[in-house]
C-alpha cells in the first residue's frame, strides 16, 4: 500500500494553502479520510482527482 499524505504535503503539491485542502476535504470535494483528527489522501487518489480537474476543465473550455 502506498503511504498516506498529509495535509501540508497536499497542500504543497497543488501549490494552495493547507485551510484550502482541510475545506475541500470536509465538503468532500477532495478524496480523503481522517486518522484519528487529521486527514489523510492517498497519491493514486489525488492524481485520478487531478486528472478529472483536467478533464472538466478542457469540456467547459470546448463547450464555450
Amino acid at each position: 500500500m502506498e503511504q498516506a499524505l498529509t495535509v501540508k504535503q497536499v497542500a504543497e503539491l497543488l501549490n494552495v494553502n493547507e485551510r484550502t485542502i482541510y475545506r475541500m476535504a470536509v465538503s468532500g470535494k477532495l478524496p480523503g479520510f481522517k486518522v484519528a483528527d487529521s486527514w489523510r489522501f492517498l497519491p493514486n487518489d489525488i492524481e485520478q482527482w487531478i486528472d478529472e480537474q483536467k478533464a472538466q476543465s478542457v469540456a467547459k473550455s470546448d463547450n464555450q
